[in-house]
């Protein structure tokens, strides 16, 4: 059935129910992603134990695999992950503010996490 605009308003929607098995991390940070396209800088956000979403400009292809590292202080934490969707999204700014919002990034599920060489872990 097709409605317009005025009934479509007046449909209210149902229960959302959270399709996540996982909590998520509600934090934003920077990674360095590495890819068959080439590396890049990419903004992390929405991170669980079972992958995150990247924001970057140029996301990998659904299906391939990435390196992710994770830069500490403490030494870095790299990750293999698998690109499970890839989105691409428009908006626009307040008035004040010229130009459209564009967000483009890749939702990304774990594969494993690499260990750090043994000489790394070494203490002198």
């Amino acid at each position: 059935m097709l409605w317009g605009r005025r009934e479509a308003r007046k449909v209210e929607a149902g229960p959302v129910t959270e399709r996540r098995g996982a909590p998520r991390l509600d934090k934003v940070f920077r990674v360095y992603l590495e890819g068959d396209r080439g590396c890049g800088l990419g903004i992390a956000r929405n991170i669980s134990e079972g992958g995150m979403f990247v924001e970057t400009r140029a996301p990998q292809p659904i299906g391939t695999q990435v390196k992710i590292t994770f830069p500490s202080e403490s030494g870095d934490m790299i990750a293999v992950a698998e690109v499970r969707y890839v989105c691409h999204l428009l908006g626009r700014a307040p008035a004040a503010e010229r130009g459209p919002l564009a967000m483009r990034g890749m939702g990304i599920r774990f594969l494993y996490f690499e260990l750090e060489p043994e000489s790394a872990l070494q203490v002198h």
